[in-house]
């Protein structure tokens, strides 16, 4: 398991949402390069970006402050990035400037042809992102048949439930979480499965 810190974007600011309430937020620091210099300085070794009004918004919206970060960072660790993502253009213009991961969510389930195509024309830096809140409500739905349809390299499984530190949440990106017990047994299965299906 690899514990990611996340840096949560709202308005170009770093902030801490509330049970993943927009307006009820804290903003960390107005200064996004700043915050992602401060994780890779604690060893860091890589970093989980959420752009929280394109997730909103179905379309990207903080791109100065993502290219802020990934200037700042340059090649020093790898960029993970979700959060409104929804075409194969988006995901290239990300990957053209710097990021190496691309974090697809709601878009996973809601469109699987999508997921499917991203997996095929980024092979190696698309990763399935679940929330935890999200993930409640599609176990009964598609995700596990999306899952096993094709074969993304990464689900990642974040739980935004508060913490009792003031620090922004760190996300938890399981790359074997078939073992992982810390992860919902649902999610263990659908990761056996998938493998077992390869």
């Amino acid at each position: 398991m690899l514990l990611i810190p996340a840096i949560d974007l709202k308005d170009g600011h770093c902030v801490r949402l509330i049970q993943g309430d927009m307006d009820q937020s804290t903003v960390f620091s107005e200064d996004p390069a700043d915050m992602a210099l401060q994780w890779v300085n604690k060893g860091a070794r890589r970093l989980h970006l959420v752009d929280l009004n394109g997730a909103f918004a179905g379309k990207p919206q903080n791109f100065s402050a993502i290219r802020s970060i990934l200037k700042a960072v340059g090649d020093d660790i790898p960029v993970q990035l979700g959060g409104g993502i929804r075409d194969l253009d988006t995901i290239e213009k990300y990957i053209d400037g710097g990021v190496r991961y691309i974090i697809i969510g709601t878009a996973a389930v809601k469109n699987p042809g999508f997921l499917q195509d991203a997996c095929s024309a980024f092979g190696g830096h698309i990763i399935v992102g679940l929330d935890a809140k999200l993930g409640k409500q599609l176990w009964k739905d598609d995700l596990p048949n999306c899952l096993n349809t094709f074969s993304p390299p990464v689900l990642m499984h974040t739980d935004p439930r508060p913490s009792k530190t003031k620090v922004p949440s760190a996300k938890i990106s399981a790359q074997s979480p078939g073992t992982d017990q810390r992860l919902p047994s649902k999610v263990r299965k659908v990761w056996a499965d998938l493998v077992s299906s390869l």
